[in-house]
């Protein structure tokens, strides 16, 4: 995933290698988040311009999947499974254990960490899990967290 800054014209050029079609609206947020890092506000206008859709339409997508996020998020990513089988199996622990190591709460970013909640990731058998800086993980609980988050020096002091 790139971070470069979100360009008007890089932009456009991904909106019409889709062929300005509004049903390509996810894949063309889908390519944003990958060029820009996320889903800056100025391509929420421009998307609705160019695609014929409201603003309002757009929002929606991009407030619906979590993966768009409307903020750079950090240099590392921890994404911790919120479905119902990995909450079973102690992911609610597990985002709390986050936030108390680092004091970043799920759906907030830090200096080094955004911490974000996905809704499966295919590995709940293994739960509670999560992925880290696209690495998925299962079992991970305190003491396997904490060793993870070490390694990048994001734990609260």
């Amino acid at each position: 995933m790139s971070t470069e800054t979100f360009d008007t014209a890089v932009a456009r050029e991904i909106i019409a290698r889709h062929g300005q079609r509004p049903e390509r609206l996810v894949q063309i947020l889908v390519e944003f988040v990958r060029r820009f890092g996320h889903v800056p506000g100025d391509a929420v206008p421009l998307l609705a311009a160019e695609l014929n859709l409201s603003r309002a339409e757009v929002h929606g997508v991009v407030s619906y999947y979590h993966d768009f996020r409307t903020a750079p998020p950090a240099r590392h990513v921890l994404k911790i499974c919120q479905a119902e089988a990995c909450r079973a199996m102690g992911a609610v622990r597990l985002a709390a254990d986050a936030e108390r190591l680092t004091g970043i709460a799920l759906g907030e970013t830090g200096d080094a960490l955004t911490i974000e909640p996905v809704y499966c990731l295919g590995n709940c058998a293994l739960g509670p899990a999560a992925m880290f800086d696209g690495k998925t993980l299962g079992r991970v609980d305190a003491e396997r967290l904490e060793a993870l988050l070490g390694t990048i020096g994001e734990t609260a002091s």
